[in-house]
């Protein structure tokens, strides 16, 4: 008899222990999906492309401004305020997908021409 209630008593222990589990679970799953929604309407948001436009317009002005002048090169420049462009464009693209596959392929346009400017200079340090 003894030995019955003990087994009984490791399955009551396991059993408690899972639905422990299972209420973790389920609140995690709540908290989370809670900050994902909140968290994609604030970066979704059109103000925050219209933000990050705007730094990476004047970040790239004065880096690539300054790399026409430190190197000489007009191309990186080029390649990157095509970049910019293209990432502007996207923000008249309906927000189905093709905007943020028309800004990532912008995105990656300015980067090359940050790289080009950054190879152009004559110290590679």
């Amino acid at each position: 008899m003894l030995q019955h209630t003990y087994s009984t008593h490791r399955l009551d222990r396991l059993a408690i222990g899972l639905s422990g589990l299972c209420l973790v679970h389920c609140i995690a799953t709540t908290v989370l999906l809670a900050v994902l929604s909140a968290a994609g309407g604030i970066l979704g948001a059109h103000w925050i492309h219209e933000v990050g436009l705007s730094l990476a317009m004047i970040l790239g002005t004065f880096a690539l401004g300054r790399g026409i002048v430190e190197h000489g090169f007009m191309m990186p420049s080029a390649v990157g305020g095509l970049g910019l462009g293209v990432m502007a464009g996207a923000l008249s693209m309906p927000h189905n997908g093709s905007e943020a596959a028309l800004t990532v392929v912008g995105v990656l346009i300015l980067a090359l021409g940050h790289d080009l400017n950054r190879r152009g200079t004559v110290n590679p340090f």
